[in-house]
């Protein structure tokens, strides 16, 4: 598949999407989401896909909106644009399918709000990650508001939000916003093995425990204690829980 704004590749079980326009540090425009819709719906629908990763090329995962984008757009264009926007955010956020960001350089504005919408980050020493929304009056989306709060608490997603001050991949790590920091040179190697660990489990079992994981602040312990048995029950009766069992055992007499 050829795209304009990004390029897309499968290897064994793991696709990637890289954001590509960097000569702006890979800023988001209009094509690049219709790019990333795209390869988002194949990795979803192929299956032998089993993990996705997103990451960006050059120096930068995304420094956000491209501001030239926007110039002369009507505010009901600017509307209906936005409600398009945090349409493909619901569907990152809700994927059947482990996301990681392979965060390199700056990841900013919608470009961080990208990242957050992932399930996993996994960050490059150098990179920098920011809202700079209320510099330049505007307002963050991708569903950040909820996200960075539940990954840093409200005190510092409060912060980082008002203050628009940028913070570095280690950082990043100390307040729970990213899951690793690793050194520039190793970022897509660390990510490749993590995405392959994940990807020798059952697929089935991540996708109900990612929805169960999403259900949290919306549904009461009760209700989630009952979704928890519904799921255990349709896991264990599925056809590939015997191999499974099996490989399992295999691996604890090694």
């Amino acid at each position: 598949m050829d795209f304009e704004c990004i390029i897309y590749g499968k290897e064994e079980n793991i696709a990637t999407i890289k954001l590509n326009r960097p000569q702006v540090l890979n800023a988001m425009n209009k094509q690049l989401w219709l790019d990333l819709r795209e390869a988002l719906h194949d990795a979803r629908d192929d299956e032998n896909i089993k993990v996705l990763i997103i990451t960006g090329e050059g120096r930068a995962f995304s420094t956000g909106a491209d501001l030239k984008d926007s110039k002369g757009r009507s505010l009901q264009a600017y509307r209906d644009y936005l409600v398009y926007l945090q349409e493909i955010s619901r569907e990152i956020i809700r994927y059947p399918k482990p996301t990681i960001a392979a965060v390199n350089g700056y990841a900013l504005g919608s470009g961080y709000e990208l990242s957050l919408a992932c399930d996993i980050r996994i960050s490059a020493e150098s990179a920098k990650f920011g809202s700079p929304e209320a510099r330049v009056s505007s307002s963050v989306t991708g569903g950040a508001m909820r996200l960075v709060r539940e990954l840093i608490g409200p005190g510092k997603a409060k912060e980082l939000l008002f203050t628009c001050e940028y913070i570095d991949g280690k950082e990043a790590e100390r307040i729970g916003l990213v899951n690793k920091v690793v050194p520039d040179d190793k970022l897509m190697e660390e990510t490749i093995e993590m995405a392959k660990k994940i990807a020798e489990n059952s697929l089935f079992s991540i996708n109900v425990i990612k929805k169960g994981l999403n259900m949290v602040p919306e549904v009461s312990l009760e209700a989630l204690m009952d979704y928890e048995v519904e799921v255990c029950l349709a896991t264990v009766s599925a056809p590939e829980r015997l191999e499974k069992l099996e490989d399992f055992q295999d691996r604890k007499k090694k």
